[in-house]
């Protein structure tokens, strides 16, 4: 992975600003939620106590009967067909361990209060009301009050249909004499519709249901419940107190709705105000507040209210919570409060409010978070993509500088860039350009070292030289004598080193300052080619050498003294009945001139030094012949050099033996003012 790469990941890490921002957007709006759960809290509080201080007709502590408000007149049948939008609220009113055996629904239109009785029982004993049996069957007694004034009634038949409860008891107070209504039955139990007139509605109801037909202990009764319904007078009072815009709903400690203000509308109604657009409310639903806890319920508009809000202000606590809105994206506030006159829960308050600032407020402190982190995302990746680049171009010449400053064969051909930056690569610079100046000026004193030999050299071995020829003018023994011819041995040894290595400065000095001029590069290697079969008998040399002329742009006497060396170095190593191949090839670049032989192979560790100066393979010093410095191929790779080319040695791939090259291009054209008077 490029710097550049990995600058860009690191530059990922800046991902933690916007989600810390993004925390500390969720945290503001839940000090925001917090403080509007406040506000609302204290507005139920401060109407609870206008309610208390007006006398307001509130609902009583304990269990009620709640009835229910029509739209249109029941039809009283028997069978409840009518009643099934409300028999989901139906009250059950059975004793603890069967509560559901005696269910009943009560509701009211303009004109007649409405009663459904439902009464679950599988051991039937019917009577008439007005039979004499009738103790013994099974019956409702229905006590109404109404003020000081309280009529029973006795309901109970021996045969499904219409049914006339007569009443018992005192006349008067504006109850009903007779109570009209069916009897049906079904393998469940039965079912008792009334209805009385609306102006002679009840205050309290108490019944007593008695079923004979299952032993002593199944009576089953209600004392003096009192009748809760809608109040529009409670619901007026509510509208004079409530807060603005705000839904406001009272009900009755088990939870049926006593009166009702106000709509659940947006905080500003006018369409000119600013509406959260489609992108604010998806965000804020799903990025600041996903999880809102708020019963759904409470939306819709029922006779009971059912959620947790609402129970645990009955238990005396108040409680707040938030909710999805309607279509609009909107979200909604509730407050639970509880209604407590001289320390008793009479009902609680709910009030909800539409929230549409949290959703703007939210909105745009997020179009400012995200503009300001990709603001600040591109501007440090890009800081980061330019600092990489440049630090890439800045490493990649110090590559290129440090791969151009050493030349092939060690010397020194140039400084590493860099060296004067005050940081870490220039640091890194002047170390690579320490460690050059180092090699090359070990390189130089190599280089060097061969003539300087030469020249310390001369005197001493001179004097070694002349003390050996004074000394065979002097009578000596003969053990003697075999000392001195050793020791002439030696000295001619030496000699033979210091003159090569003369001749080694002064060839490089005359390769350096040849002359080029055009030639037929065929004919050259051709005619070296035919002195070369004599000098190798018997061994076989092959040419394969183009029948056109070959021009080229050099010196010719170097080239064929290169190839003077190679036919020596090739000679050297082939067996007496061996084979040495000479070959001329023209290329797109220049020509390769090969020289293989038949022997044995170059060592791998060998094959890039052979061409080095003071190297050999030749053990001939170790067999008492003249030593050899490796000096030919030197003068070979410094040939190729000057004719712009290189020279190379690798193993023949048949195993048979070793080929040496040289890829020559030519000397370069030196302009006709440069070339010196002869």
């Amino acid at each position: 992975m490029t710097l550049r790469r990995k600058l860009l990941l690191v530059a990922l890490a800046m991902l933690a600003l916007p989600w810390a921002g993004w925390q500390f957007v969720r945290q503001m709006e839940v000090l925001l939620r917090q403080g509007q759960e406040q506000t609302l809290i204290a507005s139920g509080k401060a109407l609870a106590r206008s309610l208390a201080a007006i006398n307001a007709e509130l609902p009583p502590q304990g269990g009620a009967l709640y009835v229910h408000a029509l739209e249109t007149p029941l039809q009283i049948d028997g069978y409840a067909d009518d009643w099934l939008e409300l028999r989901g609220y139906s009250q059950s009113l059975g004793p603890p361990q069967d509560a559901q055996k005696l269910k009943m629904t009560l509701a009211a239109d303009a004109a007649w209060l409405y009663l459904l009785i439902e009464v679950r029982d599988n051991t039937r004993r019917r009577a008439d009301a007005r039979d004499v049996q009738v103790q013994q069957a099974d019956r409702i007694e229905l006590s109404l009050q109404r003020g000081a004034a309280e009529r029973s009634y006795l309901i109970a038949s021996a045969a499904p249909g219409s049914v006339d409860a007569v009443a018992r008891g005192a006349e008067g107070g504006g109850l009903p004499l007779t109570l009209s209504g069916e009897w049906q039955e079904d393998a469940a139990g039965y079912r008792v519709e009334l209805r009385l007139p609306a102006g002679q509605k009840p205050e309290h109801l108490s019944l007593r249901l008695v079923d004979a037909g299952s032993g002593a202990d199944s009576v089953t009764a209600l004392e003096r419940l009192p009748l809760l319904g809608y109040s529009a007078g409670l619901a007026d009072e509510l509208q004079q107190f409530a807060p603005e815009a705000t839904r406001a709903r009272l009900v009755s400690d088990e939870g049926w709705l006593l009166a009702e203000s106000g709509e659940l509308t947006f905080a500003h109604p006018d369409a000119s105000a600013e509406q959260p657009s489609a992108l604010a409310r998806w965000s804020y639903r799903w990025l600041i507040a996903p999880a809102l806890q708020g019963t759904p319920s409470l939306a819709q508009r029922r006779p009971r209210l059912d959620a947790a809000e609402l129970w645990q202000a009955l238990s005396g606590l108040p409680s707040a919570s938030w909710r999805a809105g309607a279509s609009q994206g909107d979200v909604v506030l509730v407050a639970a409060l509880p209604l407590q006159i001289q320390g008793e829960t009479r009902g609680a308050l709910v009030l909800e409010q539409v929230n549409t600032a949290l959703p703007l407020l939210t909105d745009a402190a997020l179009q400012r978070l995200a503009v300001i982190s990709v603001a600040a995302l591109l501007a440090a990746g890009g800081v980061l993509f330019i600092f990489a680049t440049w630090l890439s171009i800045r490493i990649r010449r110090l590559r290129d500088g440090a791969e151009r400053a050493l030349a092939a064969d060690g010397r020194i051909q140039g400084r590493v860039p860099q060296t004067d930056s005050r940081d870490e690569l220039g640091d890194l610079a002047r170390s690579f350009q320490q460690l050059l100046d180092a090699v090359g000026a070990y390189t130089d004193y190599l280089r060097t070292l061969a003539s300087k030999l030469s020249h310390e050299l001369h005197t001493p071995l001179a004097i070694v030289k002349s003390s050996l020829d004074n000394l065979e003018h002097h009578p000596i023994s003969a053990e003697a004598r075999a000392y001195v011819v050793r020791a002439r041995d030696g000295v001619d040894r030496l000699t033979h080193i210091v003159r090569a290595m003369s001749e080694s400065s002064r060839m490089e000095r005359a390769i350096a300052s040849a002359d080029g001029e055009d030639f037929d590069l065929a004919d050259v290697v051709r005619g070296c080619a035919d002195a070369y079969r004599p000098l190798a008998a018997p061994r076989r040399v092959d040419c394969d050498i183009p029948p056109r002329a070959v021009p080229m742009h050099g010196a010719p006497e170097l080239i064929a003294q290169a190839l003077d060396k190679l036919f020596d170095n090739a000679r050297s190593f082939t067996p007496e009945h061996g084979w040495i191949r000479i070959g001329l090839e023209p290329t797109s670049d220049g020509v390769l001139l090969r020289v293989a032989n038949q022997g044995p192979e170059l060592p791998l560790a060998m094959q890039g030094r052979l061409f080095d100066s003071l190297v050999s393979l030749r053990e001939g010093a170790s067999r008492g012949e003249a030593p050899h410095l490796g000096l030919g191929l030197y003068v070979v790779r410094l040939v190729a050099e000057r004719h712009g080319g290189n020279a190379a040695a690798h193993n023949l791939a048949s195993g048979e033996g070793v080929e040496f090259s040289l890829r020559l291009r030519g000397m370069p054209r030196e302009p006709a003012l440069a070339r010196p008077r002869r």
